[in-house]
């Protein structure tokens, strides 16, 4: 994959000496690019799995990187084992602060099904390995890396720049971003903030599409079908057994599909989409609210096409089912788990009234969820920085377009936009082998050093005093 020439002076600016700062001369992206890959080597070594998430190490990691460079931080924990990071470069204080976000833990791994040493940080082929790499070390070694430059360049400030490395973002949110927002609001406060949940595209070394997340579904967790019955011998079946109520309800719930609808970012995203796909796709997205085609869009959509599908409406996926020991015990209860993602401003109470209705069967109970995270409006897509980070986008990459998202999956961006905070996902070029939660992850090194210079280009055009 090819890297973009760096950024140039003017030349006037040269000839009459007007360039007498660091930050005012070109970055050396090359060697940002070095750096940041060493950083996330190292993160990755550190084994945050979760559970048990041990991430208190990768904060004492990221604190002694930042007591180098001579930026200021503190960790602060609610479990002294799953500590989270927070960093502050000062400004002038005439904007209000910027918060780069990135979570410290990952998911298990299953070390027999990997190629590599999932925490080893090992280089192959123009990529580094390892558990975390694109789900969230690479994130957080390159706006590691970002303040870095930031302090190290005298970049004069007009906000503050934050840098919070979270802990628990794989489930146990509880340690983490819950734990900073509730006790330490003051710390993070911001008017933006950064995080994961964004992607680039490329074909033949060229970026071809930048998604910046600007809201995202609600995961409704623990909301369960369970059905009663009489336990009895098997060898005399039952109408009550509360087996079959169940398999009939799942199967009710699999086929339902909730409506449609549509918001401020997903209709711009399929707006855009459709200006860069095949004309067939692009009559679909063009066409998918007009009556008389909707509904088989849609259809098709469901079909061929899940996760715009899935973007589209809440989703209902049943994913775990359970009930009985014995095969010649008629059990006396069975249930299954559904993970629910809602949109944003989908109403629980009406939705579980939906689901029992459609069930129609008084021996099935649904139940609420046990937990979720909080849901938000959509951050603006004409807000300061969703047009700096088209306006950077345009400038790197000229042939791409940069296509607003709705996440169907859930980042710590819903906790901060629940306070008002306009959060924006963003990340870097990821293929269809990444490996984000399964074998082999891995992030491009070219790749990552195209991040790191869109990021710093994006956080300096927005918290730099000068244009």
């Amino acid at each position: 994959m090819t890297t973009l020439p760096k950024l140039t002076l003017p030349l006037v600016a040269l000839a009459f000496g007007l360039v007498t700062t660091p930050h005012a001369q070109a970055p050396d992206f090359d060697q940002a690019r070095d750096e940041t890959v060493a950083l996330l080597q190292n993160l990755i070594r550190i084994d945050t799995s979760s559970p048990p998430g041990n991430e208190t190490l990768a904060a004492n990691y990221v604190k002694s990187v930042l007591d180098t460079a001579e930026i200021p931080s503190r960790i602060i924990a609610l479990d002294p084992s799953r500590a989270n990071l927070v960093a502050r470069l000062e400004g002038d204080g005439s904007k209000r602060p910027l918060l780069l976000m990135a979570h410290t833990d990952v998911v298990g791994v299953e070390p027999s099904d990997w190629s590599v040493d999932p925490f080893g940080g090992q280089i192959r082929d123009g990529y580094v390995y390892g558990r975390g790499a694109s789900d969230d070390k690479g994130q957080l070694a390159a706006m590691m890396q970002v303040m870095r430059m930031l302090q190290r360049r005298r970049v004069p400030l007009a906000r503050d720049v934050i840098l919070l490395a979270e802990s628990g973002e794989e489930g146990t949110t509880e340690v983490g971003i819950d734990f900073v927002v509730d006790q330490h609001w003051d710390d993070i406060d911001a008017e933006y903030a950064l995080n994961e949940g964004g992607r680039m595209s490329a074909s033949a070394g060229t970026v071809q599409t930048v998604s910046i997340a600007t809201t995202e579904k609600v995961p409704w967790r623990g909301i369960k079908l369970i059905a009663r019955g009489v336990a009895g011998h098997g060898s005399a079946p039952r109408l009550d057994n509360a087996i079959v109520h169940l398999a009939a309800a799942v199967a009710k719930v699999g086929a339902y599909q909730p409506p449609m609808r549509l918001n401020e970012t997903t209709r711009a995203y399929l707006e855009r989409l459709a200006r860069i796909s095949p004309p067939d796709a692009a009559f679909r997205y063009r066409n998918i609210e007009r009556p008389g085609l909707s509904a088989d869009i849609q259809d098709r959509l469901r079909r061929v096409d899940i996760g715009i599908n899935s973007m589209l409406r809440t989703s209902i996926s049943p994913n775990i089912i359970s009930g009985g020991f014995r095969r010649n015990v008629i059990p006396a209860d069975a249930e299954a788990e559904l993970d629910i993602r809602a949109l944003p401003d989908e109403d629980l109470d009406q939705f579980l009234t939906t689901l029992r209705d459609l069930i129609d069967d008084p021996a099935v109970e649904v139940t609420g969820p046990t937990s979720m995270r909080p849901a938000a409006p959509p951050s603006s897509l004409d807000s300061e920085m969703f047009q700096t980070l088209e306006r950077v986008q345009k400038d790197m990459f000229p042939e791409a377009i940069t296509l607003p998202t709705m996440l169907v999956a859930s980042t710590d961006s819903a906790q901060v936009r629940a306070r008002g905070v306009q959060a924006y996902g963003i990340g870097m070029i990821r293929d269809d082998l990444s490996g984000v939660h399964g074998t082999d992850e891995r992030l491009s090194i070219d790749g990552l050093g195209l991040f790191v210079e869109y990021l710093y280009r994006v956080v300096v055009e927005m918290a730099g005093t000068e244009p």
